[in-house]
């Protein structure tokens, strides 16, 4: 079975693979095999690799994608689908102060009246979006928009409460008995997240209350690791900083709100270092408890975001080169760091989890006299 299912994600990524070198040639060739523009690496991995208004599937510009809602505020409450952009019309405006020339849509239907430009949504004026270094120089209504990290952390969500809420259903119906099914995966799991992080970094007596929010960090970074390794789906939910912040945040505020006064005492007033001194290391203390979850942040962001980035750069070889036969070097080391992925996904999740608890453990640890 472990072959077998081994096998199956190989083959998984495999198809990625492919698909992504399909989406990369629409980019080079146009009509009967002519190349319509210079293949711009760096600018096809920060398309690949951004958030999206769509959830594009395959195939080029004209490809197969789902098209996701549009929900902004501006006078009101305005909603429509994406499509209105992605199928707008195409348009070309000269910065002002550089010269340059920037590409953007121009909505149409519900989405006349608006640009978008780089995913980025803009009110236009007098019927065109006007640019000044290089930056849009107009207004940005507030945008609430089901993008394609949003619909993946929904994706993330239920994968979680069904898997979650199963495995509770069956210990329930069972009792404490030998996990069969999905239960015989998960249970490994929680315990090594409940013996091996949350007990070893916390202690003994205080642990206990920690374990379901180091439980829920753990699998939710898990899931949507993979699920971002998944055809089709690969979205880019951990390498986008804003949730990585939002994770971090939700440690810092544990973190904070669990100190004890050994802890705030360690800050303020450190033992055994002269008053005077205090005036230098308090500051210092201070930004060492925002600098922690600031390298969890950072640490999960830059690890997810580097694997997409070394897979796409890896195909882009053969593109740049514009032969097939690169291929032969190109594809299987991409597919080696895809297969290394699946281990990093796991090694993320668990570091996140760790840190959080020894940050959470040092919080709450009491004086030893």
């Amino acid at each position: 079975m472990a072959i077998k299912s081994a096998m199956n994600k190989m083959l998984a990524v495999i198809t990625a693979i492919l698909m992504s070198t399909s989406l990369f040639g629409e980019e080079l060739n146009h009509g009967e095999g002519e190349v319509e523009h210079k293949f711009n690496v760096n600018e096809m991995i920060m398309h690949h690799i951004q958030d999206a208004h769509e959830w594009h599937l395959w195939g080029g510009h004209d490809g197969t994608s789902i098209y996701l809602p549009i929900i902004i505020m501006d006078g009101g409450m305005k909603v429509f689908s994406s499509s209105h952009f992605y199928h707008g019309t195409p348009m070309i405006a000269e910065d002002e102060s550089t010269g340059k020339k920037h590409e953007y849509i121009a909505g149409v239907g519900p989405a006349a009246g608006y640009a978008m430009f780089h995913e980025t949504i803009y009110k236009m004026e007098h019927g065109a979006l006007h640019f000044e270094k290089d930056h849009p120089h107009a207004d940005a209504p507030l945008d609430f928009s089901i993008t394609k990290n949003v619909a993946s952390l929904f994706i993330t969500f239920l994968i979680l409460i069904l898997v979650m809420f199963s495995v509770a259903k069956y210990y329930k119906k069972n009792g404490a008995v030998a996990p069969k099914g999905i239960a015989k995966f998960i249970e490994p799991l929680i315990v090594f997240v409940r013996d091996d992080i949350a007990k070893a970094n916390i202690d003994e007596h205080k642990y206990k209350k920690y374990v379901p929010f180091l439980l829920t960090i753990f699998f939710f970074i898990l899931v949507s690791n993979l699920t971002g390794l998944i055809p089709l789906v690969q979205a880019n939910v951990t390498g986008n900083i804003t949730v990585t912040l939002f994770l971090a945040v939700c440690t810092l505020l544990v973190t904070v709100f669990s100190g004890n006064k050994n802890y705030w005492q360690h800050i303020f007033a450190t033992p055994g270092v002269p008053k005077p001194l205090l005036i230098i290391m308090v500051p210092i203390e201070l930004v060492g408890v925002l600098t922690k979850p600031f390298a969890l942040m950072i640490r999960l962001f830059a690890n997810i975001t580097a694997g997409h980035i070394i897979i796409l750069a890896l195909i882009s070889i053969i593109f740049l080169n514009q032969s097939a036969a690169w291929g032969a070097l190109s594809v299987p080391m991409a597919l080696f760091i895809s297969v290394l992925e699946i281990l990093v996904a796991f090694l993320q999740a668990y570091l996140f989890a760790m840190l959080s608890a020894l940050f959470i453990g040092a919080a709450v640890e009491e004086a030893h006299h």
